[in-house]
């Protein structure tokens, strides 16, 4: 029998080693120049410029959005999941449709839209109003997959105890949501850390909108860089605080047992005002940016601002130019990390991972800030190209293609590497003949997913877009700027019919996703 060439089991070939080290490297760096430009200012100089009033307002303003949003988005998704999922509500399956359908309209699209409606919409409220409208689905999904596979046994044992059917939800139940619900708060929480767009249009300051304007307006690289610095001690903190609230407790059943659909619990005399609250929940989420998206889009024709349809092709142009080419590199750079966590779980791997999902984590502002001080300082050729936009929107958005490869690659089966090795391939071309066409299909959905989140990347785009390139949501943002609303509604309504199959995919996963 032939033996495997060296190296065809066991450890992970070097060059797939090295280029998971050189993707980690990409996705830190920028937070080590933020640090680095960040205390170039002096101890002293620093201590000034973070203790002041303004910098206290911010840290109010952003903690009040966090807390009242997060709360409110939590309040409305689990509700609504467990209105669809585990009652008798009428339509069930097309009110689940509609849950997810806001998340095709991107934050700012929506801010635009009820600031067209209601001009003196703005402040806290209307900033909480508009991101709880904009993000509750980041809850919904996670707890409706939940309760969708939660075995009725649980709540039969807990009232077989002598509790109410109340008591047995929250007893039985709830905990089982508390890791999906946290997942779902922490994705909001940091949205809400990296919001400008809405933020921007209803006149509220966070950190986010104050880094854009000092280095747009006083272009302060330092003091830019010193809240960039508070910015990601708070996004820090909030991870830290995730993983304690989520503990160390299993939720998951021993043996295979076999688990019995939770029934539907009869609404009665709820069933109208359960109704209502859906039909409300809809109509504020997706029936009024759509409403005027639609209004504004027919208004433009007869309108001076009306745009130009050559304009607005170039613009779609640019945009697809960009995402594709952001999700080729990040579907690219995502294969070896990918390759190194799903076949050998070490302490290295998980480095590697870490790194790139902290970094993913932080505001597109703090990493485009980054970028731009390299760029400027050690490769000015690059500075305003799309190789710096390309390389945000890669450490951004390379988590979204790296899960989809990395569960693609847990379900390929490593013998057939090895029997490819035993016939003589190599590493690289045995690669290429078994583990490229069986990863395929997570391939492209990873792809997929950085293609619509780039398409709809705003404030790394607005610092690092190529001289004479304009995006979606830059034309957008430049024409709702200048309260040009019927001239933003084309833009906007391309970033939806973009976003929509984004979507889809969103539910298509929750849906398939399989649950414990």
């Amino acid at each position: 029998m032939t033996r495997p060439p060296r190296g065809a089991s066991g450890a992970t070939p070097a060059p797939v080693v090295a280029a998971s080290l050189a993707v980690a490297a990409l996705c830190v760096l920028p937070l080590l120049v933020v640090v680095l430009k960040a205390f170039e200012v002096g101890p002293a100089q620093a201590f000034d410029l973070l203790w002041r009033p303004r910098v206290g307002e911010l840290l109010r303003n952003t903690a009040s959005l966090v807390l009242v949003t997060v709360s409110l988005t939590t309040v409305l998704g689990v509700c609504a999941a467990w209105l669809v999922e585990r009652t008798s509500l009428p339509g069930a399956r097309y009110w689940r449709v509609l849950m997810v359908c806001p998340l095709a309209v991107p934050a700012f699209v929506n801010s635009y839209a009820w600031v067209t409606v209601r001009p003196d919409l703005e402040g806290l409220g209307g900033s909480v109003l508009v991101t709880t409208l904009s993000y509750f689905p980041f809850v919904f999904l996670p707890v409706a997959a939940v309760l969708r596979g939660l075995d009725q046994g649980l709540e039969d044992s807990a009232r077989s105890l002598g509790l109410s059917p109340w008591a047995a939800f929250f007893r039985a139940v709830l905990p089982q949501l508390r890791p999906a619900a946290l997942g779902g708060m922490l994705l909001v929480a940091l949205h809400l850390l990296s919001e400008f767009g809405v933020l921007a249009m209803l006149r509220f300051n966070t950190f986010t909108t104050a880094i854009l304007e000092q280095f747009q307006v006083a272009f302060s690289n330092s003091a830019g860089s010193l809240l960039a610095v508070v910015l990601i001690a708070l996004c820090l903190a909030l991870l830290t605080v995730e993983s304690l609230l989520r503990g160390t407790l299993r939720h998951a059943r021993l043996g295979r047992g076999a688990a019995r659909r939770a029934l539907s619990a009869p609404l009665g005399r709820w069933t109208v005002p359960a109704l209502v609250f859906m039909t409300a929940l809809t109509v504020l989420a997706l029936g009024v940016p759509l409403g005027s998206l639609v209004y504004w889009f027919s208004a433009g024709g007869q309108s001076e601002s009306g745009f130009d349809p050559a304009e607005l092709a170039a613009t779609v142009w640019g945009t697809l130019r960009l995402a594709t080419s952001a999700g080729l590199v990040s579907v690219a750079a995502a294969f070896p990390v990918a390759w190194l966590i799903a076949r050998r779980r070490s302490w290295l791997s998980v480095l590697v991972e870490r790194a790139t999902y902290v970094a993913s984590s932080l505001p597109g502002v703090v990493i485009a800030l980054a970028l731009v001080t390299l760029s400027v300082r050690y490769a000015r050729p690059v500075y305003q190209t799309s190789v710096v936009t390309v390389a945000a929107y890669t450490i951004l958005f390379i988590p979204l293609a790296m899960v989809t490869i990395r569960a693609a690659m847990a379900h390929a089966p490593e013998e057939l590497i090895e029997a490819a090795r035993a016939l003589g391939d190599g590493p690289l071309r045995a690669f290429l003949r078994v583990m490229v066409p069986l990863t395929a299909p997570g391939a492209l959905a990873g792809f997929a997913m950085v293609f619509i989140a780039t398409a709809t990347e705003l404030t790394a785009t607005l610092l690092l877009a190529p001289t004479g390139t304009q995006t979606l949501a830059t034309a957008f943002w430049s024409a709702s700027e200048s309260i040009d609303y019927a001239g933003a509604a084309p833009y906007a309504a391309t970033m939806v019919l973009v976003s929509a199959p984004l979507t889809y995919l969103l539910l298509r996963r929750a849906e398939e996703e399989p649950t414990p």
